[in-house]
């Protein structure tokens, strides 16, 4: 008989593990990474592209002309400089024509890293008009 009381007054068994505090958790994480990823600013050049079918302008011959060439060689007014000294021949340049722009001309193969390093040393030298073209 007692063996029979046991059964009969035994708890409620449990059914499976409760989810609503993890689902409380999850849906606070989402609202807070979205709430910060509306205020991460994201930092990157402004590019003035070249349509490819545009004629030279008058304002082009007088751009200073920075070559990159596919095995990473810089060419400034045709000479061939290192990357470090793209910097000070932008300054001397701009120097004698204040109110030319910078024509960057990379070929299709020249290494990535090389035109960023070229456009990083114009930006110091404190042109921020700049324009890329690509060659094949």
């Amino acid at each position: 008989m007692l063996g029979r009381r046991r059964h009969l007054s035994a708890e409620p068994e449990s059914h499976g593990i409760d989810l609503a505090p993890m689902l409380d958790f999850v849906i606070n994480l989402l609202i807070f990474f979205i709430i910060t990823a509306v205020f991460v600013k994201e930092s990157g050049l402004v590019l003035n592209r070249s349509t490819g079918v545009e004629n030279p302008t008058q304002s082009d011959a007088e751009s200073i002309v920075i070559q990159i060439l596919a095995n990473g060689d810089i060419y400034v007014d045709d000479r061939q400089v290192d990357a470090q000294a793209v910097q000070a021949n932008v300054q001397r340049m701009k120097a004698a024509s204040p109110e030319s722009a910078v024509l960057i001309v990379a070929n299709n193969a020249a290494p990535t890293g090389v035109l960023v390093e070229v456009a990083d040393e114009v930006r110091q030298a404190g042109v921020f008009d700049v324009t890329f073209n690509t060659t094949e």
